[in-house]
């Protein structure tokens, strides 16, 4: 069975930074491509990061700089460093190998 779990999200105050983490079990980690996405309220769900597994990293244009995305095979975890946080960013951040399984997500919130 495929568990995917999020950590890390929290409140922030615009300008802060957050790393979360994404522990993957059931697969094999380092076959798949990892991705971030999110989705804000009232809004579909939408791309922030990837790390395919030849070493290509995507970001969303608007993450470009700020965020990092990374990944640990012997832990089995991803992450997505934040920083220089905005109100915009708030969401709900959700982890996926290979755009198949996901988590419940963790909740980012951007606010002073």
């Amino acid at each position: 069975q495929v568990h995917v779990v999020e950590s890390g999200g929290g409140l922030v105050q615009p300008g802060g930074s957050l790393r979360l983490t994404c522990v993957v079990s059931g697969i094999d980690f380092s076959a798949y491509t990892m991705g971030w996405y999110r989705q804000a309220p009232g809004k579909v769900r939408e791309f922030v990061a990837t790390a395919r597994r030849s070493g290509e990293i995507m970001y969303h244009s608007s993450e470009k700089g700020r965020f990092t995305i990374l990944g640990d095979n012997d832990k089995n975890t991803e992450y997505l460093q934040m920083s220089s946080l905005k109100v915009e960013d708030t969401a709900v951040y959700s982890c996926t190998p290979g755009i198949v399984h996901w988590g419940q997500g963790t909740q980012v919130t951007v606010s002073s």
